[in-house]
Order: C-alpha cells, then sequence, then structure tokens
C-alpha cells in the first residue's frame, strides 16, 4: 500500500480533507457548501427530491457565494416499480396518522427523480465534482460529465460494488458505512445489503480497488476523522455533523432531535428504502410493515413528513441521522470544518508519538 492515499485533483488541493455530505430534503443549502468551502473542505449541493430549475438555481447560488470548487449529488434512478398492493395497504395503515395532522397523504408513484433532465442541468453548469448515489449512473453519462470536468464520484458500501464501480471508470469513491446517517447508498436495496461499518468497509475495499476514497459514516470529531485518514482515505464525508450548523436548512425537531442520545435505526419507514435515523412514533409504530418501495412510499409520506417539519412534531419527520449523533454541535460550518481538520492533525500526531514511544 503506498504511503499517501491516491488522490484527483479536486481533493489534492483540499486545504483541510473534509467533504460535505449532501443531504437531501432540506439540510444541505448553498450557504452550507460555501462556508465548508471557506473552511478548506469541499462543499456539496443535494439535487435529490429538488426540480431540476432549482438544481440549476442553487449552482448559481454557490458560485455567487464562492469562487472554490464544489460538487452536486444526484440520486440514480434505478430499481423497479413495488408491488402496487403493498403499497397501497402502507397507505392505510398511515391513513390515522394523515387524518390526526389533518393533512392528505401523496400520490405514489414510480420515477427516477428526474435524473435526465438533471444531468442536462449539470452538463451545462460542469461542476467540480457529480456524485452518484443508489448505483452506477449510465456509462454515457459519466463519460460525459468528465468530458466536460466534472470528476465523477461513486457511492459504494462493499467490495464488489466498488469493483463494479471502479470498471465504470469512477475517478473516487465514497465509501459509506452501516453506521451512516441518511439513505443507505446500497446498489440494491435487499435483505442481503451490505452491514460493513465504515472501517471494515475500508480496508476491504482499498484491498480490491486502487481508487480515492472518501470515508462517509458518522464521523463527528477530529479523531474519528484522523482514523479514517490512517486507514486510508483521501478525505471524510460528513453531513451529521453539519445539520445544527448555522447554515444548514435543518428543521427545529430536527436540530432537537440530533442533540439527543437518542438510538437510531435503519428503516424503510418513511421512504421505502433503508436509511438510518433517530427512532421515533412514526419508525417504533410503521417500520415492520413498510414495504421496499422507494420511491413510492416517498412520495406517499412526503406531506406527511413536511407537516411534520413545519408543525415541530418529531415524530413525524425522517430524522435522519448517524450512530455518533448526539456529538453534534451548534456551530457555523466554517468553523467547524476547521476545527475537525485541526483536531484531526492533533489525533495522528498524537497516535503517532505514542507509537514512536513503543
Amino acid at each position: 500500500m503506498p504511503t499517501h492515499p491516491p488522490s484527483t485533483p479536486i481533493l489534492a488541493a483540499l486545504r483541510a480533507p473534509i467533504v460535505q455530505a449532501p443531504m437531501a430534503g432540506g439540510p444541505s443549502t448553498p450557504a452550507l457548501a460555501a462556508a465548508v468551502n471557506r473552511g478548506g473542505g469541499l462543499g456539496f449541493l443535494a439535487a435529490g427530491y429538488l426540480s431540476p430549475e432549482r438544481v440549476a438555481a442553487d449552482i448559481a447560488s454557490v458560485r455567487e457565494l464562492t469562487e472554490q470548487p464544489f460538487g452536486v449529488n444526484v440520486f440514480v434512478g434505478a430499481g423497479r416499480p413495488a408491488d402496487p398492493e403493498r403499497v397501497a395497504a402502507y397507505a392505510q395503515r398511515l391513513g390515522a396518522e394523515a387524518q390526526r395532522a389533518g393533512v392528505a397523504l401523496g400520490t405514489p408513484r414510480f420515477d427516477d427523480d428526474a435524473f435526465v433532465e438533471k444531468i442536462a442541468v449539470l452538463r451545462d453548469a460542469a461542476p467540480a465534482v457529480v456524485s452518484f448515489t443508489f448505483g452506477l449512473a449510465p456509462q454515457a453519462v459519466m463519460d460525459d460529465l468528465r468530458a466536460r470536468g466534472s470528476e465523477v464520484w461513486l457511492t459504494v458500501t462493499s467490495p464488489g460494488e466498488a469493483a463494479a464501480a471502479a470498471a465504470a471508470g469512477a475517478d473516487a469513491l465514497i465509501v459509506q458505512g452501516f453506521e451512516a446517517g441518511g439513505h443507505r447508498g446500497v446498489f440494491d436495496d435487499d435483505d442481503e445489503q451490505s452491514e460493513l461499518t465504515l472501517l471494515a468497509a475500508l480496508q476491504l475495499i482499498r484491498a480490491r480497488v486502487s481508487l480515492p476514497l472518501i470515508a462517509a459514516g458518522s464521523i463527528m470529531t477530529g479523531a474519528a476523522l484522523g482514523a479514517v485518514l490512517v486507514a486510508g482515505a483521501s478525505a471524510g464525508q460528513i453531513g451529521t455533523a453539519f445539520l445544527c450548523a448555522g447554515e444548514a436548512a435543518t428543521s427545529p425537531a430536527q436540530r432537537a432531535a440530533t442533540a439527543t442520545e437518542a438510538r437510531t435505526v435503519l428503516t424503510r419507514a418513511f421512504s421505502g428504502r433503508t436509511a438510518r435515523g433517530i427512532v421515533n412514533r412514526w419508525h417504533r409504530e410503521h417500520a415492520a410493515e413498510a414495504p421496499a418501495a422507494y420511491p413510492e412510499v416517498n412520495h406517499l409520506t412526503s406531506p406527511l413528513r413536511a407537516h411534520g417539519r413545519a408543525s415541530g412534531d418529531a415524530d413525524l419527520i425522517n430524522l435522519w441521522a448517524g450512530q455518533a449523533h448526539a456529538l453534534v454541535q451548534a456551530r457555523a460550518a466554517e468553523e467547524l470544518t476547521r476545527a475537525l481538520a485541526a483536531d484531526a492533525g492533533k489525533a495522528i500526531a498524537a497516535a503517532a508519538a505514542r507509537l514512536d514511544a513503543a
């Protein structure tokens, strides 16, 4: 293994080895991306669930706030439509929740989150990085984005996924551990999906591929960032730690829940796809009956979750968070980025000193 991990031009230029995780559904904002950039990291926008027009507007906003490179994340529209009877049964189960809240459930539908239209925006905008989650983007799409100057990063959770991503020509891999908050980046959301923790995944994937690795999975402290760098990552992708930053558009109820010691769990209850979040009543009462049906369930529950955010009812919100969320700090994103990088350096130096003294 080389002394220094492989890199890309974007990763090599970072003053802080931190990539801000794209957090779809609200928390990620142009202001957050720009603040992380000012701290020396790489800011990211989340294109998931947004209209193509909104994605273009967010890109324009980031470019007004910073001249530094940034990335945009896109969900890969993979899979097949779910069993409509199972989705209908889940909708019936949630009917009482919607009635109590005074909102109507959404209409379940299968779509690709306007993938083609968003790619057209990114072809024209050519951000420094385009990352993909939930699978491999079509080869022609990745080749085109790279030809237009964007690095292409793919999210993986296992050595097998990593090998497929490397064969597809990815510039770098985002290695997501089992402890990470939010949706799992697995290619196939089935019961056989990878349960590798971040450090285990980094070791196994580094032994399989030679691409630069960006580590993702409940990295909340400088010491944790230092650990993944020592394990061979070129940077850490950090999301939950930024949830309580002032620049994040995190709802007040989510901020409050994130700052507690409540346990997290993997659940399909909110979107129909496996994701890690803080346990609440919705998960406890409905997760056992939630079908593997993404994005149908996501569309079904969207109005109810929006009501929960607006009303401050944490039992109606998908409280995505990594396992170490209790360590979150309410700090400005630029300050937090600098502090995490500095603390990582101190942790690595302290560990090296202990080895030298042994």
